[in-house]
C-alpha cells in the first residue's frame, strides 16, 4: 500500500512515490490514460506537470477528468509555449498567460503546488523577484487559486536563498547520490566536473546538506526530480560508481534524505510505473544502496544530458533532448546506429542538421552538455 508523507507545512499528503510526467509529451490520448490509470491505481497522487506544450496539457486534462480530486497538481510558473517552443520566461503577461492556460487545458481551478520554474542561478533569482513572479504566486495563495507555494531548482544556493524568504512551501529539486557529491563550490556551469567523483568515500556536499536540513527546520517540503539520473544510475556502464543501482535504491536514497516527501519518477509507459511502484513491495535488502555507493567512481556524469529540454528554445526548432536521446541510443549499440533509431531520428521536424551553432542552448543548459558537439556528433552518425 502506498505511503503518504506530509509535505512540508503545508497540510498537503503526497505519496512518496509520485509521477514526472515529462515523457508523456508527444504521446497520444490513450498512451496517456494507460499511465495515469497505472499512476493512481498504484497510490500515486502527486503529478508534476512542467511541460507547457498545449496538446499533452489538454491530454493531462482529458484524462484526469473526474478524478481531478484524487491527485496533487504540481504545475509551474514561468513555462511558457512561445512559437511552437518550450521557454522559460520571466515576463509578467507571458507567465500569468501560460498558468492560466494551464488551468484551462487541465480542467481544473486550483492548483495544489504553484512551482515557480527553474530558478537556478542568482541572476535568475532577481529576475524572479525583480519580474513580481514570487509575490504573484503568493497572492494566487492568498485567493486559494493555489494551495501552496513552489520553486524548482537544481542549486543549492539558489535554492537556499528562495526557502530563506520564507514563502516557500515545497521545494522541487534534482537529487540523486551522483549530485549529492557535488563539492561547494560547484556553480551550475560547473555542474560535472570529473575532478569532483576522484574520492575514496561518499560524502554528501555541505550546501546541499545544508538546504535539506534546512527545509526540515522550516517544514519545507522536498519533491524530488531527476531521482535516476536520466536512467544512468541503473547501467553499470553509465553509473559513474561502476554498478548499476536499482530503481528501488534510487527512490529509497532521495527518500532518506531530510525533508523529502516525494519522488517524482519521470515514467513513459505503465511498465515503467510499475517499476517505479515496486518500491512499496520491496524489502529492506532491496532497497539498500550502501554497497554501490561504497564503491570508488569511476567516472563522472560530465555532459550528460537529462533530456529535460531546458536547453530550449532554439532558433531552429530543434527537439534538442530528442536528438540527444537518439544519438545516447546509438552509441550503446556501436557504431552503425540501428534502423529504427535512425527511422526515429530522421521523422524529427528538424534535426541536428539545422543547428547553426548560435550556442544559446549550452548557456541554459543546468548539466554543461556540450549541445554544439553533440548536434555535429548527430549528423556524423545519423547523416543530414
Amino acid at each position: 500500500m502506498m505511503k503518504l508523507r506530509p509535505l512540508g507545512n503545508s497540510g498537503l499528503f503526497a505519496s512518496e512515490v509520485g509521477l514526472g510526467c515529462e515523457h508523456l509529451q508527444g504521446k497520444a490520448l490513450p498512451h496517456i490514460h494507460s499511465v495515469l490509470d497505472a499512476a493512481l491505481a498504484g497510490g500515486i497522487n502527486i503529478l508534476d506537470v512542467f511541460m507547457s506544450e498545449p496538446e499533452v496539457r489538454s491530454n493531462l486534462g482529458l484524462a484526469l477528468k473526474g478524478r481531478r480530486k484524487d491527485v496533487l497538481l504540481q504545475g509551474h510558473i514561468g513555462a511558457g509555449w512561445i512559437d511552437g517552443q518550450y521557454c522559460r520566461t520571466r515576463d509578467p503577461g507571458q507567465y500569468t498567460h501560460f498558468f492560466q492556460d494551464f488551468m484551462h487545458r487541465l480542467q481544473t481551478d486550483y492548483v495544489d503546488i504553484g512551482m515557480l520554474h527553474f530558478v537556478d542561478t542568482q541572476a535568475d533569482f532577481d529576475r524572479v523577484i525583480e519580474s513580481g513572479m514570487l509575490d504573484y504566486a503568493c497572492e494566487l495563495k492568498q485567493k486559494g487559486v493555489i494551495r501552496a507555494t513552489g520553486v524548482s531548482s537544481h542549486d543549492p544556493l539558489v535554492a537556499m536563498q528562495l526557502v530563506e524568504t520564507g514563502q516557500i512551501d515545497v521545494l522541487m529539486f534534482s537529487l540523486n547520490p551522483v549530485y549529492d557529491t557535488l563539492p561547494p563550490e560547484t556553480d551550475i556551469d560547473g555542474l560535472f566536473n570529473p575532478e569532483t567523483y576522484r574520492r575514496d568515500t561518499f560524502t554528501i556536499a555541505p550546501e546541499r546538506l545544508k538546504l535539506y536540513q534546512t527545509c526540515e527546520t522550516r517544514g519545507v517540503g522536498i519533491t524530488v526530480m531527476k531521482s535516476l539520473a536520466a536512467g544512468s544510475l541503473l547501467k553499470a556502464e553509465s553509473s559513474p560508481y561502476g554498478a548499476a543501482m536499482s530503481v528501488a535504491q534510487c527512490i529509497h536514497y532521495a527518500l532518506t534524505r531530510p525533508a523529502v516527501s516525494s519522488v517524482l519518477v519521470g515514467c513513459a509507459t505503465a511498465d515503467e510505473v510499475g517499476q517505479a511502484l515496486a518500491y512499496e513491495r520491496a524489502d529492506d535488502s532491496a532497497r539498500d544502496y550502501t554497497d554501490v555507493l561504497a564503491q570508488s567512481p569511476k567516472f563522472s556524469l560530465s555532459g550528460k544530458c537529462m533530456y529535460c529540454n531546458h536547453c530550449l528554445p532554439c532558433p531552429s526548432h530543434i527537439d534538442i533532448a530528442q536528438v540527444n536521446k537518439y544519438l545516447d541510443l546509438a552509441s550503446l549499440t556501436g557504431p552503425a546506429a540501428p534502423e529504427t533509431t535512425r527511422a526515429h531520428y530522421h521523422a524529427l521536424a528538424h534535426t541536428a542538421a539545422d543547428c547553426i551553432q548560435c550556442g544559446q542552448c549550452e548557456t541554459r543548459c543546468p548539466f554543461a552538455v556540450p549541445v554544439i558537439s553533440r548536434m555535429q556528433e548527430a549528423v556524423e552518425r545519423f547523416g543530414e
